[in-house]
């Protein structure tokens, strides 16, 4: 097959989900399509459809309206069983009774498997993980890392078409999460398998995923690589909501507008040209400038900051030092500055940044 046309694995067409009883859909879907071999994540606050949509892919909630097509094939009724998809949760669902090597091989057991093909298939599956030593421990001799290396194991043995993981590593602690994110993705490679991935995560999701789709209140917002929602987003909230610490956001008025440039400035912001963006733009419309706080930086020699305030709080955290600056309007701005520098609560601090690297939006009321 060519590698630029990969198959389709999963694809949703006009999909609504809705509680009995609501006004309006909880999550609507007009199209998404996840190519097989590929990672994708689900990201978006609390409660903006994340698991509903991975529940749905699973056959664990009904659809209101709309297809969902699992390998070509209609599977909207289909039992979860029959859907060839494998799903891995946040609590690790192992039972406790059972050695590993039973646990991952408990649905082959409940599918009449034979005792020598499900030993073959654990035994595969543990060789991946790198756990074949720990195949006749029980769940209260292993660490958190080696339930959840378990947990996958179980989905791996059943060999589907689609891995579905929900918050899988967020019981982990920071260093375990780590070690799993770097396993989960040694994984992906080996396997060449499809997975859904939804996660709170930012570093999950910028490091793991090939495609993200970001949610927020059952809509979609944007579908892309990481790289393309970092430096391309489609609007205000996903500009926020990817990326740590988040985008800054400063109030400016437009004061000129040319074929290839715009001007803005303010009470807070120093006039600068920008590169003129893609939107319906007036002379003197109040509009908001993103800038990440990593491409904010102290002003340098007879490089001009555009910004003006105080620092009012420092975390120096050894790789960089992040600022907490408070402007002359009362609001405030983080600047991430890629080195250790000591700065004095109170001190006078000019800000400058790359008007390339900036993002115009237009303000709305619900920003």
């Amino acid at each position: 097959m060519n590698s630029n046309n990969p198959a389709v694995v999963i694809e949703l067409q006009q999909v609504r989900f809705s509680w009995p009883g609501a006004d309006k859909p909880t999550l609507n879907i007009p199209e998404l399509k996840v190519n097989q071999g590929e990672h994708l994540f689900i990201k978006g606050p609390s409660g903006c459809g994340k698991s509903t949509l991975l529940r749905m892919i699973a056959g664990l909630e009904d659809i209101t309206d709309g297809t969902l097509s699992i390998d070509g094939k209609v599977v909207n009724h289909l039992q979860p069983k029959d859907r060839s998809i494998a799903m891995v949760f946040q609590s690790y669902a192992i039972f406790p009774h059972m050695t590993v090597r039973e646990n991952m091989a408990f649905g082959l057991t409940i599918a009449g498997i034979s005792k020598q093909a499900k030993d073959q298939q654990v035994n595969e599956a543990a060789k991946v993980l790198q756990m074949e030593h720990l195949l006749e421990r029980r769940p209260s001799q292993l660490s958190g890392g080696q339930r959840q290396r378990v947990a996958i194991g179980r989905a791996i043995v059943r060999n589907p078409k689609v891995f579905l993981f929900d918050e899988p590593l967020s019981n982990l602690d920071a260093a375990l999460r780590m070690d799993m994110r770097m396993e989960i993705a040694k994984l992906h490679k080996k396997l060449g398998a499809t997975m859904i991935y939804v996660t709170h995560d930012q570093v999950e999701a910028m490091t793991l995923a090939d495609k993200i789709v970001v949610l927020k209140g059952g809509e979609v917002q944007q579908i892309g690589s990481p790289m393309e929602l970092f430096h391309h987003p489609a609007n205000r909230f996903v500009a926020g909501f990817l990326g740590s610490p988040s985008m800054n956001f400063v109030e400016a008025e437009v004061l000129a507008i040319d074929a290839q440039t715009i001007t803005l400035g303010s009470s807070v912001l120093d006039p600068v040209v920008l590169p003129k963006p893609e939107l319906a733009l007036q002379l003197g419309q109040t509009v908001e400038l993103g800038i990440r706080p990593q491409y904010l930086q102290p002003q340098h020699g007879d490089v001009k900051g555009s910004l003006h305030g105080q620092v009012s709080l420092t975390e120096r955290l050894g790789t960089e030092t992040i600022l907490d600056v408070s402007l002359i309007d009362g609001k405030k701005v983080i600047a991430a500055i890629g080195q250790d520098q000591l700065f004095q609560i109170g001190e006078n601090i000019s800000l400058h940044f790359d008007p390339e690297r900036a993002h115009v939006f237009v303000k709305s009321a619900d920003a």
